[in-house]
């Protein structure tokens, strides 16, 4: 049996309320055939993190075995969890599936961040596994269905995944539900607002802008693409949804949208020089807990860069290009 480690930490200044919680696998990464499992429930009033300490490598596949992380958490009453992990990196040929199941309160407060690089670009490998699963599922008051969600990128036989995501090399899904975050989601919404708006402008006729896009016989591809729409009863959550030709942008985004979160977390989500006095050892026997084993399995699935497309096209036909969301 295969066993992974919990370290729980409070990384956070002591006058900050929070627990921030490191889950690492021996080997530094996900073989094939592993099955992970971890429960975690948040009590009343409580606030944690869960993290990870870089990205979650997934190692080759051996033959038909599949790499499987499943995550269930229960958040309590005033209570936040926020899950801000590094990105997952598959390696060629892996084959990879997770499952994320949320049960909140109707004054629980969560922070989802689930993304994919296209894989090890020193190695040359680009979108060059097979199989990439994430389910994302938010359930209220025990089992009524709140946000149900499924990300699948697999290998075809009329396309392969690399064509299909084109220059993209990082996909994104920020989720932020609850009290505790309507004004990171209000802040968001606009700043998502302006980038697309920039990089999807289309100048007017006979303008100076205008004139030097034809002269170079194409538009630009935007670098960083992003969408944004609120769900469940009177808009308490909102997803952001992301495709960025770099991790770099993905990270300062990430940065920005979630630095005012640092009084309730104790430092700024994605800010390493900030936390890098407050890294734990991820050697302390003492504070570790086995990880349990369990499968998962995924039932609606999408194509991420798609839907997101699909997004844009949608609001384009609603509104003119200088503010489409």
């Amino acid at each position: 049996m295969e066993t992974g480690k919990i370290i729980v930490e409070k990384v956070a200044p002591s006058q900050t309320d929070v627990v921030w919680i490191y889950a690492i696998t021996y080997g530094g990464g996900i073989v094939s055939g592993d099955s992970i499992a971890c429960d975690i429930t948040v009590g009343d009033g409580c606030t944690t993190v869960l993290t990870t300490q870089a990205s979650t490598k997934v190692y080759k596949a051996v033959g038909t075995k599949i790499s499987e992380q499943v995550l269930e958490a229960r958040i309590g009453s005033n209570a936040f969890l926020a899950v801000i992990p590094d990105p997952v990196t598959c390696f060629s040929t892996a084959k990879y599936s997770q499952k994320q199941v949320f049960k909140v309160m109707s004054d629980s407060s969560l922070l989802l961040v689930d993304w994919i690089t296209s894989g090890r670009h020193e190695r040359g490998e680009k979108w060059d596994f097979d199989l990439y699963r994430s389910m994302n599922n938010i359930f209220h008051n025990g089992d009524e269905p709140l946000f149900l969600d499924t990300s699948l990128l697999e290998q075809g036989t009329c396309s392969d995944i690399a064509e299909r995501m084109q220059d993209y090399q990082v996909i994104a899904m920020v989720i932020l539900l609850g009290p505790k975050l309507k004004h990171i989601q209000n802040q968001i919404q606009e700043d998502v607002k302006k980038i697309m708006s920039q990089s999807l402008h289309m100048p007017t006729i006979g303008s100076r802008q205008s004139t030097s896009r034809h002269n170079d016989h194409h538009l630009t591809k935007p670098s960083f693409l992003a969408s944004c729409s609120i769900f469940g009863p009177k808009g308490i959550g909102v997803v952001t949804r992301i495709a960025a030709m770099t991790t770099e942008s993905v990270y300062n985004f990430l940065q920005h949208q979630l630095s005012s979160l640092e009084p309730l977390l104790g430092v700024k989500p994605y800010s390493y020089a900030s936390m890098r006095e407050w890294i734990p050892s991820f050697y302390n026997e003492e504070e570790s807990s086995h990880c349990k084993l369990s499968l998962a399995r995924s039932k609606r699935q999408h194509d991420p860069l798609s839907m997101m497309n699909q997004n844009i096209e949608k609001v384009k036909l609603k509104k003119d290009t200088t503010s489409i969301f």
